[in-house]
């Protein structure tokens, strides 16, 4: 039996030999102590060369693989492997852990680095997208994480010169990462051609932008930016592993073992080859290196530490080594002295000295060494090989005696008999021989019983037997030396063993976990003389169990240290040490056994602290089993508190139903009925499960909680209110120190704890997202700024919150099982206890972690369950009450003594000031003294104490105690049964609050003219209620049987129950006596009903199916409805008693007539025809609506109608309260509904004038009691109900634009494809013909004359070009809004188009450009408030949110200097709809275009997600924050308007409620603004302006304009509001009005555009002026006092931009779109000069040579030409029916080719006039025409074609010229094509999904631009004839159809689907720029 208690002795790790060299590097450091630091296994250690001490740090649960050392070098980082890894970071000195980062990487940590100060940690993880983090590590929080890199990152670092800059590197790649805001943005090093393209594996960085790196092939590559600028060569011969900076230089250590010294400028200052050394070796290979001052520190792959200093190179010293590669196995222990050898893979035997700790010998074998033994004489020592051989050696010279091979599998176990003559062999194909030692190891038998290989052997004592065991874990006895099998038991059952190394046994049974049959015991030792065994198994575990242990399961305590499996252990010979060896961590762990005796003395060595989850020293189970539980606690800890349906799986199961709903057509619904509830009072108080939720508030009021509601009670007025934040059972609730705010936790999915205030009761914030299940315990700091937490999840998790932020500071696992409080500690706000079943915790903050040790109980007690925890007067006191009625007194962790205090249980505790309050099951309170010494005083709770005022009857005497709290000269008390009662410090007790006890309560009934009811419940009780003021019960009576209904008759003076054994009875209703009693049936009386009028009858339901109805008169059954299928649920009569109505379980609705109980069939247009006395049936056409969309998960169980048969009440199995209109036909009815039960409400009722409902709860065990509001008398209250289930069917509206912005895809960037639909092979990848003159193809001489005809400008020297953004026109209007704004008081404004913002400056027309987003921008705002001025957030297009480049993201960045402030990549998919800043400019709000319209909100400084939740199923279109608000906004969008309120992190919304406003509907909402007293405005699709106090409408401004009000502007200095909608001008109205601050006056302003319908986009108001973005891409400036309209940026609107043309020689250019205009621009004004209606879309345009005409192609197939002087049309003509691609005029003026998509080009003679008749065409265009260009004769015409195929033309004969060597001589006019030798270089590699659409060739002949799908601007040289040639200039953003080089200085380019035009400058530099690399890139 011993065994069922752990041992009481203990291990302490004393040594560790080994350092982890393999598959690690960078992991060996010097600390500020001088002392050295590195790992092994799952261990940290600190080793102290001067003192040769160990220290370790053993807060990991599985290997370690990374390290880093702080600045300071005092904190370790340590990262680990694993499902769930973790980061530890940790104390040198102390080796205490620090900081727990966790939760954020899975499969390991490969590599950490600090940054220059210390307070950031960057991480890397192995998962499969080597994810990087950057930590703020004090706070255990992440900052930012983004995808590293597709393969193996092996270094990061910070750069220590540049703030927030990163480099790391790996397999093929090295990335300079920036961090911004929570964005981390990479850049790949561009290796170019300096050096090859490799495996980089380590780094280090420098000042001026330097990073050095070592490279796989040992050269060092230095990078200046992101580029190699050169290599250091040969600067190691191999792979460089290592590189360490510090003060004096760099060291390089590689795979050649050499050390290399470099000075600051990596000149190399000296070379250390350690294989040359006197400790050297062949194949030493450095995997990390330290220097510093004169020493250097080196580890290598062979687990060796080396330290040189450097004055003495050749004498390295060795500090550490340990074994290398393969696993280790062999262990052997000295029998007399303090040795231990081991042997491993690594052929290597080593023996160890325990008192030295040091390696004293070793040798090397020729093969895997798998075992080993030393004989009794300690001369001799075998090795059993791999092979299958074993070899003997002499200990004192390591000689060998014999070698012998007789098998050949691996030799896995050998021992020396006892007597030293012989030597058994266990080999793995399942055989032991046995050898003579005196005779040279001769052979003399074998053991061959096994069927599986040996595993374990162990000699008798006497030499005569031998017992092994094998791999099927069978056990064997032989008799030695012959090897014979011992059968007969009887013969080994008195043998005594020498040793015991066995682990199956009756010995060791309790090794094995009771119902585990896995054989993971690797290794045993039996310690004999100290009665105890150690164990090793699979899971790095060491354990210590008592021996003999022979029932299964025994209690150990255990040991971590070991990653993986532990292969063997053994105690030294005197049994001073455990040995025990690593298999796949190669270490020798050496612990000290610390007996029972010496225990205490060690106790003043706390114990090792260790991560909760990575269990401590003890094990679960390290102590003995307890007395049975209390029958309250058993019950307690068997509660789950699961649900089928959670509410927060509400609306998904809605949009299911919905979905499946949708075939069906949906009437239009009967309104919600006019009449709301108010939750009046509450009977009940939650104390059969929770413990300690009962308190005085500041005010002297009582807070407490029941069901989901929180309630304030004030004793005085006997009056309460209510918390209804909560949606489920409340299970805990704490109060905060200034005790005016209360937190409560929940059950739920994702349960949440809500703080709030006492006083006003609203919600101050909501922690959610790391507990499931529920939250069963929570506690306030001292201080008041942080709450501990508890969740109900299998491993109770504990989370530290800083509440008022929201934010989760740390968290750990609890215990397995259940935890029933936590205490913060008063003193140090980082420190808290838990207690509960068995488990007792002291826990400390670390970072992100919190750090548990178990409570030490020694020899004072057992370890119990514990029921509740306060703290004494100092940080170290603390105290616990039991299951067993004791008082635990602990210091620090220990346990100091123990005190008898109740009968059972101790539930409650309270501390004072000078001493304590307890209470307990045994109902007694008692006093104590502040050292629980002395009991002061006790109060048995009885009902002889109770007080004349008490508000109702106490049950029994001695309640169980639940909750005690003190203050205001009273002692408050919670009990079991559901009363709160407070004590006078003199004695008596007065009963304030109370409700049923435990058990279900279904039976209800409202008296027919008095204000009571009453009750009856599974309790057994049958209580009456008093619901007027009093509030009290009036009666309680004692039932046989619980009870299920219950029921007045109609002159009240008579009560009859129904109960749960199919018996019922009558009682007086005044004094509750019986008046008779039946039972007629076996099963639950559901039901039971008097008839009207005199009461004759008495209908009496039951779940046997049946009705019964007696006489009431003659008490006799006079009739039996039969029929019924399944069990009844409600009854009903009709007025003249003749007729019943029945609802069962099976949903049928059957009638009876009375009193005989005949069926009747009844149609059902006719069942609302007949009076009904009473209406409680669900079932039914009048009640068909109260069932919800949901009705599959959920029941309706009750209903009851109003005396005036208007408003039917019903309760759900969810809790919830409904009312609807009656009759209540159609599906899913509209109602009001109201949560304050948590679960199933079991009955409604309506008192007799229906002034109020009462409803029961179930489980909840509440009365509530809530007043009826008549329509029209209440005042508009906040908290009223929430309105229905689905949504509106009601239309929100119709408007095509609308509808257009709403369905509107977004294509990002990176997922690109051709516009244009190509096909054919890409240039780049077809074959070239070889032409007959080819020129060398490197030649770099300026181009052939003849290939392009030039103007002579540049000749001489080659200039360099890069091209600068100067102009943009256009204008993002047609799908953003609220995008335009002024900036610097109206000096200049802001507005974004295409991928950039534009600051356009009003006077000037400059513009300034951010060009930092890499797609689309869709929203705008300017943060408003004077602190951050000039401040701008863009949100744009991107991919899935998973935090790469492409991720959506919002940039902030200041307008004047375009700075980029923060970065915040979202996790918004698809894009960013909306953003907004809050009223202090520290918030920001993003809306995105994910399928749940996500609406998130940012602290955008920190780059912090504050919270984030699903905003609407449909499009959001804007949300703003109130104007004065950090905490309130508003989203509107389709069919959507909702109030937002930020509560700590959590965010709540409330629809907007229609209220009782007539023909009030919900439209699609467009726009937002607010005024002052909480009035919020929003812009409907119809025109109207609905004006919103809090969230209930209370008025609509109809037709503030004739359509959809897009835009409105709430001016902050003068609260005037700016509306802008969609309208045609008119003489009264405009699309844009000014409105006073309530939008009652307005003036309207219209805008001079020409249009026939003006869409305002965006407003926006200045000083005296108005500014308006337009739909048509325009923006206008209108001035308020004049009404003035200046229009500031044109754009074109629809459609793409195909056409471009620049002027011959002046600064204009032309641009055609599909938007069916042409538009000249004037480059020099920057404005636009003219545009021409075409009537429709335009696809190519192009000067003649003179400049005197233009053409037009168009979408048609038609084409015009204009005269330019007059824009009169020259000449039109249609030959072709698809689109014009490209038109060109030739050199001579002559002829005009015209190009389209029917595979043609026409030629058409001008010189004939404006009759345009085609004179030829191309014949056999293998494609769709791209680009034409002619040669400078006109003869020719070049043709690109859509399958990449570029062909040449006679003129105008049209035949196809196929001479390659004729075409190589042409001079080509212009150069516009894509295709052709000439211009190979243009296409990149990457241009697989997307093409290169368009090209031009300056004028001067030498330069090209090209611009492609995915958005480049990319500038060449001309030709390009070589592949992938590298760029000059590069552009952004945006897809491109066509060039054009203007006259010498500018490029302008189109873009298309963005409708915008920009202007590119290029510059010429001088020609000391031409030696920079071909890739510098000037923006």
């Amino acid at each position: 039996m011993a065994a069922r208690s752990a041992p009481s002795c203990h291990l302490r790790l004393e040594w560790v030999y080994g350092y982890r060299g393999h598959q690690c590097r960078n992991n060996l450091y010097y600390t500020a102590a001088k002392e050295i630091v590195y790992f092994v296994a799952g261990v940290g250690v600190v080793y102290s060369p001067r003192e040769h001490r160990q220290k370790f740090y053993r807060g990991h649960s599985d290997d370690i693989i990374s390290l880093a050392l702080h600045p300071e070098r005092v904190l370790v980082a340590t990262g680990q492997v694993g499902k769930e890894p973790y980061i530890c970071v940790w104390d040198s000195y102390t080796v205490q852990t620090i900081s727990v980062l966790k939760d954020v990487h899975t499969h390991g940590i490969a590599c950490l680095a600090f940054d220059l100060d210390g307070q950031r940690l960057v991480s890397v993880g192995l998962d499969s997208k080597n994810a990087v983090c950057v930590w703020d590590w004090k706070r255990g929080k992440m900052l930012s994480m983004a995808p590293g890199h597709t393969d193996r990152i092996f270094d990061i670092s910070w750069d220590l010169y540049q703030p927030n800059k990163l480099v790391s590197c790996g397999v093929k790649h090295i990335k300079f990462w920036s961090l911004c805001g929570n964005a981390l943005t990479p850049k790949r090093g561009v290796f170019g051609k300096t050096g090859d393209l490799q495996t980089i594996l380590c780094l280090a960085c420098a000042r001026d932008e330097l990073t050095y790196s070592g490279a796989l092939n040992g050269d060092i590559y230095v990078w200046k930016g992101i580029n190699l600028i050169r290599t250091i060569q040969g600067a190691h011969t191999a792979g460089i592993f290592s590189m360490n900076a510090c003060e004096e230089g760099f060291a390089t250590g590689g795979r050649d073992g050499c050390i290399r010294l470099w000075d600051l400028t990596f000149k190399p200052i000296t070379v250390i080859d350690l294989r040359e050394t006197d400790q050297g070796y062949k194949g030493l290979s450095v995997r990390s290196v330290c220097w510093r001052g004169d020493h250097i520190l080196v580890g290598t792959q062979d687990s060796e530490i080396f330290e040189i200093v450097v004055h003495e190179r050749k004498k390295p010293f060795l500090i550490m080594q340990g074994h290398c590669e393969g696993e280790l196995w062999a262990l052997a222990i000295h029998p007399t002295k303090p040795l231990a050898v081991t042997g491993s893979d690594d052929r290597s035997v080593r023996i160890w000295s325990l008192v030295d700790h040091a390696l004293i010998a070793r040798c090397n074998m020729e093969e895997p060494i798998r075992c080993a033994a030393v004989n009794v004489d300690g001369i001799h020592l075998a090795l059993g090989m791999k092979d299958g051989s074993f070899t003997v050696l002499r200990v004192r010279d390591m000689t060998e005696v014999v070698h012998i091979k007789d098998r050949k599998e691996a030799i896995h176990e050998l021992k020396y008999s006892p007597d030293g003559t012989y030597l058994a062999v266990g080999c793995n194909d399942s055989s032991v021989d046995i050898y003579g030692v005196a005779q040279r190891y001769k052979k003399m038998g074998e053991c061959v019983g096994s069927l599986s290989f040996i595993t374990h052997l162990d000699w008798s004592s006497d030499s005569r037997y031998l017992q092994t065991n094998d791999g099927n874990g069978k056990r064997l006895f032989y008799r030695m030396p012959g090897g014979k099998e011992v059968s007969n038991k009887e013969e080994t059952k008195g043998v005594h063993w020498a040793s015991w190394t066995c682990v199956s046994g009756l010995e060791v049974n309790g090794i094995w976990p009771k119902y585990s049959e896995i054989n993971d015991i690797n290794s045993v030792d039996g310690n004999y003389i100290g009665q105890v065994l150690v164990t090793a198994d699979d899971y790095g575990i060491v354990k210590l169990f008592r021996y003999p242990c022979l029932r299964k399961g025994a209690k150990f305590r255990k040991y971590i240290g070991h990653s993986a499996h532990v292969t063997n252990v053994r105690w030294s010979h005197d049994h001073q040490w455990v040995i025990s060896i690593g298999g796949a961590d190669h270490a020798v762990f050496q612990w000290r056994f610390i007996p029972e005796r010496k225990l205490k003395d060690a106790l003043h060595i706390a114990p090792q602290e260790s991560l909760a989850d990575s269990n401590s020293d003890e094990s679960d189970s390290d102590l003995s089993d307890v007395p049975e539980l209390d029958s309250e606690i058993e019950q307690e800890t068997q509660l789950t508190y699961r649900r089928q349906v959670y509410k927060e799986d509400l609306p998904q199961l809605k949009e299911q139903y919905k979905e499946k709903q949708k075939s069906g057509t949906s009437k239009r619904r009967e309104r919600a009925p006019g009449n709301s509830i108010r939750l009046h009072f509450v009977h009940g108080y939650r104390g059969y499960d929770c413990r300690s939720n009962l308190f005085y508030t500041q005010i002297g009021e009582i807070v407490y909680h029941v069901a989901a509601v929180g309630v304030i009670y004030n004793r005085q007025q006997n009056t309460q209110r209510f918390y209804l934040g909560h949606d489920d059972d409340i299970l805990c609730l704490a109060i905060h120190p200034s005790k005016d705010y209360v937190a409560t936790g929940q059950v739920g999915r994702d349960p949440s704890v809500h703080i709030w205030d006492t006083e006003t009761i609203k919600p101050l914030s909501i922690l959610k997202g790391y507990h499931q299940y529920g939250v069963c315990a929570v506690d306030f700091s001292a201080d008041g700024k942080r709450l501990a937490s508890v969740g109900i999840d299998e491993s109770h998790t504990v989370v530290l919150w800083d509440w008022k932020k929201g934010e989760k500071l740390s968290i750990a696992r609890g215990s397995k099982d259940k935890i029933f409080v936590v205490k913060m500690n008063p003193y140090v706000p980082d420190k808290l206890i838990t207690a509960g079943i068995k488990h007792m915790k002291f826990w400390r903050r670390a970072g992100g972690g919190l750090v548990g040790r178990k409570g030490y109980i020694g020899t004072l007690g057992k370890n119990e369950t514990m029921m509740c925890a306060v703290y004494g007067w100092t940080e170290e006191m603390a105290f616990t009450g039991t299951s067993t009625g004791d008082v635990c007194i602990w210091r620090d962790i220990f346990l100091v003594k123990t005190v008898k205090a109740h009968d059972g249980p101790v539930f409650s505790m309270h501390a004072l000031e000078k001493g304590f309050v307890t209470g307990g099951k045994d109902g007694v309170v008692a006093l104590w003294d502040d050292c629980f010494e002395r009991c002061l005083k006790t109060y048995a709770i009885k009902r002889a104490a109770l007080a004349p005022g008490s508000k109702g009857l106490l049950l029994e005497d001695n309640p169980s105690i639940r909750a005690i709290s003190l203050g205001h000269g009273h002692i408050l008390v919670g009990t079991k049964n559901g009363e709160i009662l407070e004590v006078d410090k003199s004695g008596p007790i007065t009963l304030l609050v109370q409700g049923h006890m435990e058990g279900e309560v279904w039976g209800l009934a409202t008296h027919p003219y008095l204000p009571i009811c009453a009750t009856v419940s599974d309790d057994k009780t049958l209580r009456i209620w008093d619901l007027s003021p009093s509030h009290c019960m009036l009666a309680v009576r004692k039932l046989k049987k619980g009870g299920r209904c219950c029921c007045f008759s109609p002159d009240g003076k008579a009560l009859a129950v129904g109960l749960c054994d199919g018996s019922f009875l009558m009682a007086n209703a005044d004094t509750l006596e019986d008046l008779v009693s039946f039972h007629h049936r076996k099963d639950i009386i559901s039901d039971i009903r008097f008839s009207p009028g005199s009461g004759k009858y008495l209908a009496v339901a039951s779940h046997d199916s049946f009705v019964d109805i007696y006489n009431v008169m003659s008490s006799k059954r006079v009739g039996i409805c039969k029929g019924a299928t399944s069990y009844i649920t409600h009854i009903d009569w009709d007025i003249r008693g003749k007729l019943l109505q029945v609802n069962t379980g099976a949903k049928e609705q059957l009638f009876f007539e009375a009193p005989r109980g005949k069926r009747q069939t009844i149609p059902r247009m006719e069942v609302e025809k007949i009076g009904w006395a009473s209406w409680t049936s669900v079932l039914g056409l009048c009640c068909e609506g109260i069932w919800p969309v949901i009705g599959e998960v959920t029941d309706v169980t009750a209903s009851c109608l109003t005396h005036d048969k208007m408003v039917l009440a019903t309760g759900d199995d969810l809790g919830f309260v409904k009312l609807f209109r009656y009759p209540a036909k159609g599906k899913c009815g509209k109602f009001k509904r109201y949560v304050a039960h948590s679960t199933q409400v079991t009955n409604v009722r309506w008192t007799c004038d229906d002034s109020m409902l009462v409803t029961l709860g179930g489980a909840d065990m509440s009365l509530m009691v809530w007043t009826n509001e008549m329509e029209g008398s209440r005042e508009k209250r906040p908290c009223d109900s929430e309105e229905s289930d689905t949504g509106s069917e009601e239309d929100g509206g119709y408007d095509s634009d609308v509808t257009r912005e709403n369905e509107i895809s977004y294509t990002i960037r990176a997922l690109s494809t051709n516009i244009r639909p190509m096909f054919g092979i890409k240039p780049h990848l077809q074959q070239k013909e070889p032409s007959m003159d080819e020129r060398p193809p490197v030649s770099r001489a300026p181009p052939q004359p003849e290939k392009l005809q030039t103007n002579n400008v540049g000749k001489k020297k080659r200039p360099i070009e890069d091209l600068m953004l100067e102009l943009v026109f256009g204008y993002r209007g047609r799908d953003c809004r609220n995008n335009v704004h002024y900036l610097n008081d109206g000096d200049d404004i802001i507005y974004h188009t295409a991928s950039i913002g534009i600051l356009h400056n009003v006077a000037t027309g400059t513009q300034s450009f951010y060009q930092e987003h890499n797609d689309d921008i869709l929203c705008l705002t300017v943060n408003q408030h004077p602190k951050f001025i000039n401040v701008v957030a863009t949100g744009q297009v991107g991919d899935s949110a998973d935090m790469s480049p492409t991720a959506p993201s919002v940039h902030i960045w200041d307008a004047v200097n375009k700075q980029t402030l923060a970065i915040l990549r979202c996790y918004h998919s698809k894009g960013v709809c909306s953003v907004s800043f809050s009223a202090t400019g520290k918030l920001l709000l993003s809306v995105g275009l994910d399928p749940e319209h996500t609406v998130t909100i940012w602290r955008w400084q920190e780059g912090a997600k504050i919270a984030s939740k699903a905003g609407h199923n449909q499009r959001i279109f804007v949300a703003e924050f109130r104007p004065d608000s950090d905490s309130q906004f508003v989203s509107v969008g389709v069919k959507h308007v909702k109030f937002w309120t930020l509560a700590g992190r959590a965010l709540l919304s409330k629809k907007g409620l229609l209220s009782s406003l007539e023909d009030a509907r919900m439209q699609t909402m467009l726009a937002v603004a607010f005024g002052a007293n909480n009035l919020t405005f929003t812009g409907t699709i119809s025109g109207d302006v609905c004006v919103w106090k809090d969230h209930i409408l209370c008025r609509v401004v109809a037709r503030a304009h004739n359509g959809p009000v897009f835009a409105m502007y709430t001016t902050l200095r003068d609260g005037l509001i700016v509306t802008g909608g969609k309208e045609r001008p008119s003489k009264e109205g405009g699309a844009v009005k000014l409105w006073d601050q309530e939008l009652r006056r307005c003036r309207a302003f219209r805008l001079e555009t020409g249009q026939v319908t003006d869409c305002v986009r965006s407003v926006c108001r200045g000083r005296g002026k108005i500014l308006v973005g337009t739909r048509n891409a325009e923006i206008i400036e209108v001035g308020e006092k004049n009404a003035a309209c200046n229009i500031l940026v044109n754009g074109h609107v629809d459609g793409p931009i195909w056409g471009l043309a620049t002027h011959p020689s002046r600064d204009f250019f032309l641009s055609a779109a599909e938007d069916g205009t042409v538009r000249l621009w004037d480059i020099a004004d920057k404005k636009m000069l003219n545009k021409v209606n075409l009537g429709h879309a335009a696809r190519t345009v192009c000067y003649s040579p003179e400049g005197d005409m233009v053409a037009i192609g168009m979408k048609n197939g038609e084409f015009i030409i204009l005269l330019v002087s007059s824009l009169k049309i020259w000449g039109k003509k249609r030959d072709r029916r698809c689109a014009i691609h490209d038109i060109r005029f030739s050199p001579d003026c002559r002829f005009l080719a015209v190009g389209s998509s029917e595979n043609s080009v026409d030629f058409y003679d001008l010189s004939l006039g404006p009759t345009l008749n085609r004179t030829s065409y191309c014949k056999d265009i293998p494609s769709f025409v791209i680009q034409m260009d002619f040669s400078a004769d006109s003869r020719y015409l070049q043709v690109s074609t859509g399958c990449y195929k570029r062909h040449v033309y006679e003129v105008p004969s049209g035949r196809h010229l196929t001479d390659q060597a004729a075409i190589d001589r042409i001079t080509w006019a212009t150069w516009t094509s894509i295709l052709g030798s000439e211009v190979m270089g243009i296409w990149s590699r990457h241009a697989e999904k997307a093409d290169v659409t368009c090209a031009c060739v300056s004028h001067s002949g030498i330069s090209l631009v090209t611009g492609d799908d995915f958005g480049m601007v990319k500038l060449f040289d001309f030709p390009c004839p070589e592949k992938f040639v590298s760029v000059w200039g590069l552009a952004f953003y945006i897809i491109i159809f066509s060039i054009r080089c203007l006259i010498i200085s500018t490029f302008s380019h189109v873009i298309a689907k963005l409708c915008c035009v920009l202007l590119w400058k290029y510059f010429v530099f001088l020609n000391f720029f031409s030696k920079l690399p071909k890739s510098l890139t000037l923006k």
